[in-house]
């Protein structure tokens, strides 16, 4: 294992008890020509990951936009490749909290096959009201949810999804 995976993977792991843990088989099509996952399906799987985790914490995007009148949407994402995912592989997507402000939350994200880290990521997701498309503060109770993310135990490895 190079030393750049050997880091993504401690620092996955070391992060693993303020995240989540998703996992993601490639079709064909995620794939370009030469089959090889295309480059902007990765942001597909960050977001399908981060998504995954609010509702795991009982944040469903359309709950949040009914009950609480707030959409989400990426101000900004970074992203570093430095292998490729190609047909078949089963990937595992992580995303773990790495800073909250009153209206926008970063994530730090990385896509794993094994113990090899493919691409990371950090994102900045902004909050935003439903009716006015500007940004406004995050609802208490995601913001309650969030604080507590950091004292949870990690994801046991048997309980990330598997999607078949």
């Amino acid at each position: 294992m190079s030393q750049v995976a050997a880091e993504g993977v401690q620092r996955l792991a070391a992060r693993a008890q303020a995240g989540y843990l998703w996992r993601v088989r490639v079709y064909y099509e995620d794939t370009d020509a030469g089959g090889v996952v295309y480059y902007a399906n990765y942001l597909r799987f960050f977001e399908r990951c981060r998504t995954e985790w609010m509702r795991a914490l009982g944040f469903g995007q359309r709950e949040l936009s009914q009950r609480d009148g707030v959409l989400f949407v990426v101000a900004g994402a970074e992203l570093q490749f430095l292998r490729s995912a190609v047909l078949d592989d089963e990937l595992t997507i992580g995303a773990c909290l790495a800073e909250r402000h009153a209206s926008y939350v970063v994530f730090d994200q990385q896509a794993m096959r094994g113990s090899e880290l493919l691409c990371r990521a950090r994102v900045k997701v902004a909050c935003i009201g439903a009716r006015t498309m500007k940004p406004t503060r995050l609802p208490i109770a995601l913001v309650t949810a969030l604080g507590k993310i950091a004292q949870q135990p990690a994801v046991p490895a048997d309980r990330v999804n598997q999607e078949n």
